[in-house]
């Protein structure tokens, strides 16, 4: 597979987790806590790779089994830290805030990894991070720090180290038997973290109301969008991962508006045209590589 390929999984995953946006808010609206969210997410996303993949999955060894629980270990904690969060923060800071992992990426990447970030992607990155300053309207209401930004900003960190880890372990593992470990990591996490932390809630869950975006975040988002990220990670590098993936709050802005969630604004717009400028560069230095 092509970069370019790989490149366009990545922004069709991207798409789908911007989708989520809505169907994680019509969840969360139902009561239902986040815990139980990500159990029943877990529970689908397994439940559908077991289905689809199931000569890959029984192939599973003891060494799979180790970079799979630790893959999912990270993945479950950046959900869960998000989620919590955001209950103390606003949602336009923990979008940028969560969106700084693209900077921690190629930093993580140098200290740890001896990776010397490209020259070439500090104009994309740069172009991001503005990007995300008007569509989250910042330039217009201003910052406010919150208790939650802090553990915004440690889920930002845990993205960059998810990212990162995921494109290790991508080249080393098959994805479709690594999604079986992020599924059943997300569910068994998701449904303990539940009955440890969330159980006085559970008597105001409405799930005759939250069915149903429940099923669409565990099909599309987790077991559709996870396994394209998956993908598209073993062919790719992990800074370009990462300013692709982080157009999942720009799709998520733009559905926000088609579905009538929130007003169409020219901050939405220049930020929309910024961040999607800084992907059309990377794919271009992309294709100039591959040519």
């Amino acid at each position: 597979m092509t970069k370019t390929k790989a490149n366009f999984l990545l922004l069709t995953a991207a798409m789908i987790w911007g989708a989520g946006f809505i169907f994680s808010k019509q969840a969360t609206d139902a009561q239902i806590p986040a815990g139980l969210i990500n159990g029943f997410r877990g529970l689908i996303f397994a439940l559908f790779t077991l289905m689809i993949f199931y000569k890959e999955v029984r192939q599973l060894k003891l060494a799979d089994w180790k970079i799979g629980l630790t893959a999912g270990t990270i993945n479950f904690l950046g959900y869960q830290v998000q989620t919590i969060g955001l209950k103390e923060t606003t949602p336009a800071n923990s979008a940028f805030l969560t969106a700084t992992y693209i900077l921690m990426i190629p930093l993580i990447g140098w200290l740890i990894f001896k990776k010397v970030p490209s020259k070439q992607l500090i104009l994309p990155i740069i172009l991001s991070l503005v990007g995300m300053l008007f569509l989250t309207g910042f330039l217009q209401t201003g910052f406010h720090l919150q208790r939650g930004d802090a553990l915004t900003l440690l889920c930002a960190l845990i993205y960059a180290v998810q990212i990162i880890y995921f494109g290790i372990s991508a080249k080393l593992l098959h994805p479709w038997r690594l999604s079986f470990m992020l599924a059943i990591c997300q569910s068994s996490m998701g449904f303990i973290w539940s009955l440890l932390f969330e159980h006085a809630q559970f008597s105001q869950a409405n799930f005759a109301k939250g069915w149903l975006p429940i099923v669409f975040l565990g099909i599309f988002s987790s077991f559709i969008g996870q396994s394209l990220q998956l993908l598209g990670q073993r062919y790719t590098d992990e800074s370009t991962a990462g300013l692709i993936l982080m157009n999942e709050a720009l799709f998520g802005s733009l559905l926000s508006v088609l579905f009538g969630f929130e007003p169409f604004s020219l901050h939405l717009l220049f930020g929309g045209i910024m961040i999607m400028l800084a992907i059309l560069l990377t794919q271009l230095q992309a294709n100039k590589q591959s040519s």
